[in-house]
């Protein structure tokens, strides 16, 4: 675990996202939709996801405080279909304010030589759902690798104090369950790309 996710307090409410998947998968989404839709697909507005996938997690209108932690491969150094994208410059100790309260951005990248990037993801999970501050997590793991899939499962079915804490997993289809409610990542995703409903039932009628 790099240390540097160790260090400071944990906010009530975390979202825990691989970014690597998160930015694939939205690249699929802007392929299929623009082929769909006949016109361009902007890149997915990160602080618009941050909001929608918090509300997919049960976070409501107040002062909130979010982390968003981002866990990326170390040969990547931004997202290629969001904006803002890069982990250093745009992301890393940023934040917004809206409706929702605050939203603080992180990123981290694994260390493959010492532990893989699946590893990784995984034992940051373990660490944020330890701490006893946080009572909400968001969790997007590349639902897709059923070997990580298993190991987030496992994971969120060991905590202790699950009494205390609402834990929302996010894929594009739905998952085999466990110790959490579950969303449709594409929904967020596509509301972040300006993708609107109605725009694809008058395509598909």
């Amino acid at each position: 675990m790099n240390d540097n996710i160790q260090e400071g307090k944990w906010s009530e409410n975390v979202i825990l996202v691989d970014a690597d998947y998160v930015d694939k998968v939205a690249f699929n989404l802007i392929v299929n939709f623009e082929r769909m839709l006949g016109r361009q697909i902007p890149k997915a507005d990160m602080a618009l996801w941050a909001d929608c996938v918090a509300l997919d997690g049960g976070l409501r209108q107040g002062d909130n405080l979010t982390q968003v932690v981002l866990i990326h491969s170390k040969n990547k150094l931004q997202l290629d279909n969001f904006t803002p994208s890069n982990y250093a410059d745009d992301l890393t100790n940023k934040a917004f304010k809206d409706h929702l309260g605050e939203f603080v951005f992180d990123a981290y990248h694994a260390e493959e030589e010492l532990v893989g990037y699946g590893a990784f993801f995984v034992d940051a999970l373990q660490l944020i759902s330890a701490q006893k501050e946080v009572k909400r997590i968001m969790v997007i793991p590349n639902a897709e690798d059923i070997h990580i899939y298993n190991k987030v499962r496992e994971t969120l079915n060991r905590i202790e104090d699950d009494d205390n804490k609402r834990i929302t997993v996010f894929a594009m289809q739905p998952m085999p369950g466990g110790n959490f409610r579950q969303e449709i990542l594409g929904y967020s995703l596509m509301a972040a790309l300006n993708i609107k409903p109605d725009e694809i039932s008058k395509k598909t009628n």
